[in-house]
């Protein structure tokens, strides 16, 4: 593995490809699994949850790749501003599959830049990540005077993040722990960076604290 000096975008392209496969495996394989049952089922009840475990599956999946589309891709659709009610439903849609976390929204501005958006869905994807046991994802931003600044705080009985990710994500990564899972945090410390920004963190085994500040 190369590097984080040396990692050129067509490495970088296939880390998040491969961490993008990851998160899909399990929604897709449940409905791979869910037809093979739905198949040979010929009892009523039991084919009606069959058809749950499909729906279930297919709307997890299509929230992955909704967010993934923005957080990780160009987002064709997308202009330079993105409508902040966008970023919500797609981390609403995250959050949706994990009952045990409830989400706090707290974003006045009504668009942000698309850099922010990227570096907002990141962090929150983090945050979720981190509660393992639930717990509360809290996530503000301000767009304002021509900087963005970006809070994440996940708390809940165990809050934990991988010491190679919480490297990457301030810019301190090497070879040996450049994978798929830190490569997002990677990627949006360039993008913090090349916006004249930062991102920094404080961790304790209850919380999480993400902050990051872009100039758009």
């Amino acid at each position: 593995m190369p590097s984080s000096a040396d990692l050129n975008e067509t490495e970088l392209a296939s880390l998040l490809c491969s961490r993008l496969c990851h998160d899909l495996l399990s929604p897709i394989g449940a409905m791979n699994k869910g037809l093979e049952l739905l198949a040979d089922e010929t009892d009523p009840e039991m084919r009606a949850r069959c058809i749950e475990l499909l729906t279930d599956s297919a709307r997890a999946s299509a929230n992955k790749l909704k967010f993934f589309r923005l957080a990780f891709g160009a987002a064709g659709g997308f202009g330079d501003k993105v409508d902040v009610s966008e970023p919500r439903q797609l981390i609403e849609g995250l959050v949706a599959d994990k009952p045990r976390v409830e989400l706090q929204w707290h974003v006045p501005s009504a668009m942000l830049a698309k850099p922010a958006v990227k570096v907002l869905l990141n962090l929150a994807l983090i945050g979720l990540d981190g509660l393992v046991r639930g717990g509360q994802l809290i996530i503000a931003a301000e767009e304002q005077d021509g900087a963005c600044e970006i809070a994440v705080n996940a708390t809940g009985p165990k809050v934990v993040i991988d010491e190679s990710l919480a490297a990457a994500l301030q810019g301190d990564i090497g070879a040996a722990v450049l994978s798929p899972r830190t490569a997002p945090a990677f990627m949006i410390e360039r993008i913090a960076r090349a916006h004249g920004g930062t991102i920094q963190l404080a961790a304790a085994p209850e919380s999480l604290v993400i902050g990051a500040m872009l100039r758009v």
